[in-house]
């Protein structure tokens, strides 16, 4: 993985200083909080219902074991003894106290790590599968383009006040872990012809008006990747409405000018762009991709597993993906458990997770989108110890991608933007469909709730999504199918009037057992309600 260079620490250094200067004026009265707002954002510091809430950017979702025991020593010093891990891949404190972030972030940055530009109308954290470097069908690493995309944006001097906030994933592989096509801009890395490059996508976004962005670009020798981002970014930071800021995103842009002419305008502005050598010789890239070589692989190794006890039979059919090496795993740990709230972990349950890394994958863990932890390359062998660990530390649920692993944004419960709260109602729902046998027999089923329209619980994306309305000064939830953010792409659409707490898990339950009555051999619930459509459900769950 990654790691800095002088020029690195020198920056975080010193934003860490200038913000320890600033939140001291803040508390000594010589700055009012509208004039300290501003500069507070920028350092991903939020003043939200309680109390501040700092996240912290995990970049490509990648860290050590080292870092993951700061996040955990965070969590027990300044915080009440836990993180939040977000869809962006990062984590959030929610009980922060002004007077401790430039505290928080000098030890952050002790260990490599910041909260720059985590928040505020700049280019946000860089994300990227899960999976990067150690699933068998990528066509190459995508981490090393997540990083120079991470250098290259950093503090970049024109794009510091975008319009809106920008968000930028990278891929490596058809299959899509990572919600690429509802970002900003989306890149999958492609080959052609033996070539390695990039096919770029545009304009998606969830939030108010969610949209799948479109493909602007089929193929980007990897040599011009830079400088084609830079140049879709230009036109948008040209153009991109400033006087409203629910008309601001990109998606906005491309939707009203039309994909072709927002196409054209990068293509020229590109051409442009290649005049100025602003793309990184291939010194640099190859600087940088010494940093993510594979580890010191085993060879030889039995890929059998023991799978003589019952549960970790099923928790490794549900928790473990096939891994590029023979006799290695790719592990998801759940941060879902069927009483706990979605994403959160403790600090004893953060320790564990870099021990177990530190001890059998590595040295390294990802944060994924859905809110889970991965440890990317764990030997087959050692399989049963580690989940006997995760067992003792309530973490060894084996929900993945089934209806209790639910995404769920921190909703009324903390935010000040939220309509609704999103907690407690992911924790009923887990509970209404606790029975592993009848989650198993439900399958796949992407469960995503946000408590506004803002969507970071991303349920525009979910193969059933709920969102969280004020309705006369109540709590009501708007139910939504149809969903998908993976390869197959698509909006979840509204299925009629809302419900109350209690009444949406009732609706749930409906649509799912007549998803079990209607499907066909190898159909998940998203299969079957684009077969039979909405009509079916409708008539199920409103009688």
């Amino acid at each position: 993985m990654y790691q800095y260079d002088q020029y690195d620490q020198a920056m975080v250094d010193a934003r860490v200083a200038d913000f320890r200067d600033q939140t001291q004026r803040r508390l000594s009265g010589e700055m009012t909080e509208e004039q300290f707002r501003p500069l507070r954002l920028m350092n991903g510091l939020y003043l939200q219902l309680h109390a501040y809430m700092l996240r912290v950017a995990i970049p490509y979702g990648t860290l050590s074991a080292k870092q993951m025991k700061m996040l955990a020593h965070i969590a027990r010093k300044y915080d009440k003894d836990y993180g939040h891990f977000t869809t962006r891949q990062n984590i959030q404190y929610n009980w922060i106290k002004l007077e401790d972030a430039p505290d928080i972030l000098a030890d952050l940055a002790s260990v490599e790590m910041h909260a720059i530009q985590t928040s505020g109308n700049c280019i946000r954290n860089i994300s990227s599968d899960q999976y990067a470097g150690v699933a068998a069908d990528e066509v190459s690493d995508p981490r090393p383009w997540a990083e120079l995309l991470r250098q290259w944006s950093s503090f970049h001097p024109e794009f510091t006040y975008l319009p809106r906030k920008f968000k930028i994933c990278v891929i490596a592989s058809e299959e899509d872990r990572a919600a690429m096509r509802l970002h900003d801009i989306g890149i999958e890395l492609v080959k052609r012809d033996g070539v390695v490059g990039a096919k770029v996508f545009a304009g998606g976004g969830m939030g108010r008006t969610p949209i799948v962005g479109p493909e602007i670009k089929d193929f980007v020798a990897e040599d011009e990747i830079i400088s084609y981002v830079e140049a879709a970014l230009r036109v948008y930071n040209r153009y991109g409405r400033r006087d409203n800021k629910y008309k601001a995103r990109i998606k906005i842009l491309v939707s009203e000018i039309g994909v072709e002419e927002y196409k054209r305008q990068v293509e020229e502005e590109w051409a442009h762009m290649k005049t100025l050598g602003i793309d990184p010789p291939r010194a640099e890239l190859d600087r940088i991709r010494a940093h993510f070589v594979d580890p010191a692989y085993e060879t030889g190794l039995s890929d059998d597993i023991d799978r003589s006890n019952r549960d970790f039979a099923l928790w490794v059919d549900s928790q473990v993906i096939a891994h590029k090496r023979p006799g290695y795993a790719i592990v998801n740990i759940s941060l879902k458990p069927i009483t706990g709230i979605p994403g959160d972990a403790s600090s004893a349950q953060i320790d564990l997770i870099a021990d177990l890394a530190e001890r059998y994958s590595f040295d390294e863990l990802r944060i994924t989108h859905a809110q889970n932890v991965v440890l990317p390359s764990v030997k087959k062998a050692d399989l049963p110890v580690l989940w006997q660990k995760l067992v003792e530390a309530g973490l060894a649920e084996a929900n993945l991608d089934l209806i209790t692993d639910i995404i769920a944004c921190p909703g009324l419960d903390y935010c000040s933007l939220a309509n609704a709260r999103s907690i407690p109602l992911s924790q009923k729902i887990a509970k209404r469909f606790a029975d592993p046998v009848r989650q198993r027999d439900i399958g796949e089923l992407k469960l995503k709730i946000s408590g506004c329209i803002n969507a970071c619980g991303h349920h525009h994306a979910g193969h059933i999504g709920i969102l969280g309305v004020d309705r006369r000064g109540k709590e009501n939830y708007q139910l939504l199918f149809g969903g998908s953010g993976a390869q197959d792409a698509s909006l979840g659409k509204i299925v009629g009037p809302g419900f109350d707490e209690d009444g949406v898990v009732d609706a749930i339950e409906k649509a799912t057992n007549l998803y079990l009555d209607k499907r066909e051999e190898g159909e998940r619930f998203l299969d079957t309600y684009r077969r039979i459509g909405m009509e079916p459900f409708k008539e199920a769950i409103y009688g």
